[in-house]
């Protein structure tokens, strides 16, 4: 008796799986497919206004915004001082292409610690500690975001977290956005960008 209770359990269980597979193949109760898409590849690059805390700006400027940066290449970073992939894969990549291109100056690098957990630990205080901890003497913002809603340029790009990279092109359209980005790709697709006429 309790074997065929245990195999029209088990049967019941399959079904109900094979159900709920097809269901989500069809997308019932998922979310559409441009909630889930991250990046906005292809799109203008947001503003960076609202953002209150900057750390190593060029003399005599108090904020940043990418509107400012017209006619170069952008190298946008996105991390979290508690963040392992960001000290284990995107630090060093950002390390690697600053090395590349650091004399150029139609190229800029900005890091932007974009809180959206760890508000008590990733302080402004820890963003401009880690990114010189890489000797990085780049502009770096702060931005958890207002009264700690999380960051408002994770929201404007569509990020999925961090590490996560941005490379904006000389008209200030984003041409990549991602998690992973190996050195090697990186350093050609700024090559690419720096190739285009502005």
């Amino acid at each position: 008796m309790r074997t065929m209770q245990s195999r029209s359990y088990l049967r019941r269980a399959m079904h109900l799986g094979a159900v709920a597979a097809l269901a989500l193949m069809l997308g019932a109760g998922a979310p559409d497919a441009q909630a889930r898409k991250r990046g906005i590849v292809g799109q203008p690059a947001p503003t960076w206004q609202g953002l209150d805390t900057w750390f190593q700006l060029p003399k005599g400027k108090k904020a940043l915004d990418v509107s400012d940066l017209k006619g170069k290449v952008v190298y946008l970073y996105f991390f979290q001082s508690w963040c392992p992939g960001c000290h284990s894969r995107g630090f060093p990549t950002l390390q690697h292409v600053r090395h590349q291109f650091g004399s150029r100056d139609d190229v800029i690098f900005v890091a932007v610690q974009t809180v959206f957990e760890g508000f008590h630990t990733n302080t402004a205080k820890k963003a401009l500690s880690t990114v010189e901890s890489f000797s990085l003497d780049i502009p770096t913002a702060h931005d958890p975001g207002r009264g700690g809603s999380g960051s408002l340029l994770m929201k404007r790009y569509r990020s999925g977290g961090t590490p996560w990279t941005i490379l904006i092109d000389r008209k200030g359209v984003v041409r990549f956005n991602g998690f992973r980005l190996h050195p090697d790709q990186a350093r050609a697709r700024v090559e690419t960008l720096l190739a285009e006429s502005p």
